[in-house]
């Protein structure tokens, strides 16, 4: 009975091991069949939206858009960015815990974490141009990272991180390093944020 619901060999010799109970068995199989039933439907239904994606992207440059540097920031002057963000932003540089983030870390530490913040834009520039709304569920994911990310150091609440958002939008220094990525990345990151801050932070 059991070779007629296909299972093979080891399968079943696994089964029964576990169980002396045929019944117990099946359920068990079961209950392994639904998981893997819906993760293929997930799987499934992930390829299908790409499909449609680049359906309607065909014949566009759409991906050709980004720019995907390894490391955006090579060549940061972390001293001069220092002086500038404590006397711009004296209270949020206190707070957000930058300094001693920065001084501790060996340069091949630093230019990790670059690369890192470096990969996330690109990975946020390439949900933009799929046309994902900024409360998806894996623009949310990659910001799950950047929070996680910035409370290394400072755990931002949610007015703070509205704030950290609106400022990378404003501020051209910021802004231009979103927009080197991919244009209009400023002001999705900025929206993205935003959400982010209401729904997870609130």
């Amino acid at each position: 009975m059991l070779r007629e619901l296909g299972l093979g060999l080891t399968e079943i010799k696994e089964i029964v091991e576990r169980h002396t109970d045929p019944i117990t068995a099946l359920r068990e199989h079961h209950r392994g069949l639904l998981a893997e039933r819906d993760r293929l439907d997930g799987v499934a239904r992930m390829v299908g939206r790409t499909i449609a994606e680049l359906q309607e992207n065909e014949g566009r440059t759409t991906m050709s858009k980004i720019s995907r540097p390894e490391n955006l920031f090579e060549g940061f002057n972390s001293a001069q960015y220092e002086a500038d963000a404590r006397e711009r932003w004296p209270e949020q540089w206190q707070q957000s815990g930058q300094q001693a983030l920065l001084a501790g870390r060996t340069p091949q530490e630093l230019e990790q974490m670059q690369r890192e913040a470096t990969a996330g834009m690109i990975r946020m520039a390439e949900h933009m141009l799929a046309g994902a709304p900024v409360d998806a569920p894996q623009v949310f994911a990659e910001l799950d990272v950047h929070y996680r990310h910035l409370s290394e150091s400072w755990t931002p609440t949610a007015a703070q991180y509205l704030h950290l958002a609106r400022m990378q939008a404003q501020e051209e220094r910021f802004r231009a390093n979103y927009e080197q990525v991919a244009e209009g990345l400023a002001a999705y990151m900025r929206d993205a944020m935003t959400a982010y801050a209401h729904a997870r932070l609130t």
